[in-house]
């Protein structure tokens, strides 16, 4: 028997009319007309049913302290760090928990499941790293929260960095990350690229590092982000976040630059959402888009997703929560509108991070965690067009949240009493 029964589930494979059955918390079928009985069944109605969502990068110890202490009036991101830097003093644990904790009750509505959020450790407090913790203990029963130490300051630039960053480390924080294109010289930045790559091979960690978040062309520390990762031997345990000068580099380096990232086995993170919102400041026109070369580095084989890094906080002004957002965002500022494009974007909030976060049990297969989301879509493509509703958000086989169908009533001669933005007909693939 089993405890729960999905059915007549679309899968972003492209196969229809499947059952998904659960038992313990995990599924344990998945295929046609699966008999009963079941302690609970759920009709798909041939909606689409994916894995959760998955948030790559992001800043929880910030989210939806917009306006604290003032707005960021330019909008730029020197102004974001500046008031950051002018917020840290005033931060009390327990707001930073409670914003954190509402930024996690919207996850769960909107089916995001798993997050990787960096956290600064420039405050000899570590007051953020404290309630981040905090918050990763009481969500764990319905959100897998993984935390990263980010040295916001640059690890060599603040004074007592690397020691902060170490302490983090050993509260339980899970990632080493970095800034090197924020240190004082770019000396200094693959200095620190080294030596932060050092720590997370002693401690057998992984690493996610702020690189190259500029237009200059050359900022190139993902450069020895590869080096360093092929050096220790850390291939498939390392990822490069931003990566925006690369928008702007020339195609013969980065003719070099791909192939070394390739051996490296580095993965890559956008954030299209801050990216094309932070990125050409300084251009009048043409202006710089700004966001890495996507479409070429996931040709080249590398996992590549899309983050949506800030909500609500002093760098954007924002954002719910929605990864649907991120990724089509990101499939318009990487001009990635054929179809298959479309689904790699949709891959790119999914299965991608999931791949680089190494979270287990992630998945449609038979095994895997039964953490589930119905979307009221009949495919990928459409769940990104629509900003699909999700209709039920499923952690270990158990309904988190649901929400009715969106549907608009109309009162118009001769047409429909209601409409639902979605085609009449199957799309053809």
């Amino acid at each position: 028997m089993f405890d729960l029964i999905l059915r007549r589930a679309t899968l972003p494979d492209g196969r229809t009319g499947m059952d998904i059955g659960v038992r313990e918390g995990r599924i344990a079928a998945v295929e046609k007309d699966l008999p009963g009985p079941a302690g609970e069944e759920i009709d798909a109605t041939g909606r689409l049913v994916t894995p959760p969502f998955v948030d790559s990068h992001f800043h929880m110890d910030s989210t939806l302290s917009y306006g604290l202490p003032r707005v960021n009036r330019s909008g730029t991101l020197l102004e974001g760090i500046a008031l950051w830097g002018e917020l840290k003093p005033q931060l009390v644990q327990d707001a930073i928990v409670e914003r954190a904790l509402a930024y996690c009750d919207w996850a769960v509505a909107r089916g995001l499941l798993a997050i990787r959020s960096h956290v600064d450790i420039c405050d000899p407090r570590l007051l953020a790293v404290e309630s981040l913790l905090e918050v990763k203990r009481r969500v764990a029963p319905y959100l897998d929260l993984q935390l990263v130490a980010f040295p916001q300051d640059g690890v060599l630039r603040a004074p007592g960095a690397v020691e902060l960053l170490k302490r983090a480390l050993d509260m339980g924080v899970d990632v080493v990350g970095g800034i090197p294109h924020f240190e004082r010289t770019m000396a200094d930045g693959a200095a620190s690229v080294k030596l932060l790559c050092e720590i997370a091979a002693e401690r057998g960690l992984l690493v996610d590092m702020h690189c190259d978040e500029s237009d200059d062309p050359l900022s190139r520390h993902v450069e020895t982000l590869a080096y360093e990762t092929q050096r220790l031997g850390m291939q498939g345990r390392v990822t490069g976040s931003h990566l925006t000068s690369m928008h702007s580099m020339d195609n013969y380096y980065v003719s070099k630059l791909i192939p070394l990232m390739v051996e490296a086995k580095l993965g890559v993170i956008a954030n299209p959402l801050i990216n094309i919102t932070l990125q050409g400041r300084h251009d009048t026109y043409p202006k710089r888009r700004g966001m890495t070369r996507v479409p070429e580095l996931m040709g080249a084989g590398l996992t590549v997703a899309l983050g949506h890094d800030c909500v609500m906080d002093p760098w954007y002004p924002l954002g719910s929560g929605d990864m649907l957002e991120v990724a089509h965002m990101g499939l318009h500022v990487g001009q990635m509108t054929g179809y298959d494009g479309m689904l790699a974007c949709f891959r790119a909030v999914t299965e991608a991070p999931a791949k680089l976060l190494h979270l287990d049990g992630y998945g449609l297969e038979v095994g895997c965690h039964a953490d589930l989301v119905v979307l009221q879509a009949a495919d990928p493509v459409e769940a990104i067009r629509t900003r699909a509703t999700r209709l039920f958000v499923l952690r270990r086989g158990a309904v988190v949240s649901r929400c009715a169908p969106v549907e608009a009533q109309l009162s118009l001669p001769g047409r429909p009493e209601s409409v639902s933005f979605t085609l009449p007909t199957a799309r053809a693939r």
